[in-house]
């Protein structure tokens, strides 16, 4: 497999979408995946006899979400709760008042989004904040969870052109696993495969890999814009506007920590707290998710990267600490650490989905667009509607790949 039709570099959601719509061509495709395993930012890990995403989670509007069918089909489990984020009633921590009033400044805040993208010309998000409100530190933290990053630094215009349904539903044994379910049979895969430089100055491709060199006609870039944008795959001739539209493109940050209850009736299934509604530094947590005797927390953007860099156990701790708060001391005899991430540390992620920064909304076409009918590019930064999700890097490896059959056959 030194040299072949079609190299797809990377096997997270978006390269095995791809390989899956080129698996039925007489063509000869390889996928090169960096890490020992497949899924990128899709993983489910089993610890104590509990699937746990680490990444991914949920399937976002997943009434017209395609990979619903898809992992349905694998036989495994699509659990329809709703999120306790949809339901007000769920917020443990606040009264009834208070889940009105953060609600109707959440529905405001939305409301100016809305007439801002209209406009022409764009502008931070946190412009449409309003300064001293009670609400607004929640209303970061939500961004800080829901993009990656504070308001300050994602485009109205982007935030604005995410298209969702508000129906969200989960796989019961892992995302991540149906996501690595979904690799097609038959697929050459090669994992421990990083791909460091990718010429296209020649006959053919040029891929340069711990394993060797591999030629193509074609290849299918699905590497986060992280990555790119710090070198970590150099494509040579330089594409000035593919590495200025992965700099608009950051990758936001989203961590978790899960933590095992030791008394899980003490707690509502399904219900949810925050930290500190007063601050952005602060943690959203998900009470017994699927009825299971976990909480999982998250955090997001500076907040997650000033955790990160505390090191192992800082934001297992944090969330020790904030839950305390909560529910008094007895609790730190009551929990302990499962796991927790660092997507912002993973040298083949750095970091968890994109947000366009202000101004820079238009980047996600420039980085979608095929260069030479040779480099085709995919991955959830790539999606115009979906970015952020792993069925927005789905059909984004599904597009990449009919281009690829478009110019080879």
């Amino acid at each position: 497999m030194t040299e072949v039709d079609v190299a797809v570099i990377g096997a997270g959601a978006a390269g095995l979408a791809a390989v899956s719509v080129l698996a039925a061509a007489p063509l000869r495709v390889v996928v090169l995946e960096a890490q020992g395993r497949i899924g990128g930012r899709a993983h489910t890990v089993s610890l104590d006899g509990l699937p746990l995403d680490l990444g991914c989670e949920w399937l976002h509007s997943a009434d017209r979400n395609p990979l619903v069918e898809k992992i349905d089909a694998l036989g495994l489990t699509i659990d329809k709760t709703p999120p306790p984020w949809a339901n007000p009633g769920a917020t443990a921590n606040f009264s009834a008042a208070e889940r009105q009033a953060y609600g109707e400044a959440f529905a405001t805040f939305d409301e100016r989004i809305g007439t801002a993208a209209g406009e022409a010309g764009d502008r931070p998000a946190s412009d449409l904040l309003e300064l001293g409100d009670r609400w607004t530190p929640l209303l970061n933290a939500f961004s800080a969870y829901y993009n990656g990053a504070e308001f300050d630094q994602v485009s109205v215009k982007d935030y604005a052109a995410y298209d969702d349904s508000e129906l969200n539903w989960r796989v019961a044994e892992g995302y991540g696993a149906g996501i690595a379910g979904l690799a097609p049979r038959g697929a050459r895969i090669i994992d421990n495969c990083p791909v460091s430089v990718l010429r296209h100055d020649g006959a053919l491709l040029s891929l340069e890999t711990p394993k060797g060199v591999v030629r193509a006609r074609t290849a299918v870039v699905c590497v986060p814009t992280a990555v790119l944008a710090a070198g970590g795959l150099r494509i040579l001739p330089e594409l000035p506007a593919k590495l200025a539209a992965a700099e608009g493109l950051p990758l936001g940050l989203a961590d978790k920590v899960f933590l095992k209850l030791e008394e899980p009736d003490a707690f509502a299934a399904e219900s949810m707290v925050y930290g500190a509604p007063g601050r952005t530094a602060t943690g959203a947590y998900h009470l017994r998710p699927l009825g299971r005797p976990v909480i999982e927390a998250f955090f997001g953007g500076a907040h997650a990267r000033a955790l990160e860099a505390e090191g192992p156990g800082g934001s297992a701790a944090f969330a020790i600490d904030e839950l305390v708060g909560i529910y008094g001391t007895g609790l730190r005899r009551r929990v302990s650490v499962l796991a927790q991430t660092a997507w912002a540390a993973d040298p083949w992620a750095r970091g968890s989905y994109s947000h366009a920064l202000p101004g820079r909304a238009g980047e996600r076409a420039v980085l979608a667009a095929p260069v030479d009918g040779r480099l085709f590019f995919a991955g959830e930064a790539c999606s115009p509607h979906a970015f952020s999700t792993a069925h927005g890097a789905w059909e984004t490896g599904e597009r990449a790949a009919r281009e690829v059959l478009a110019a080879l056959l």
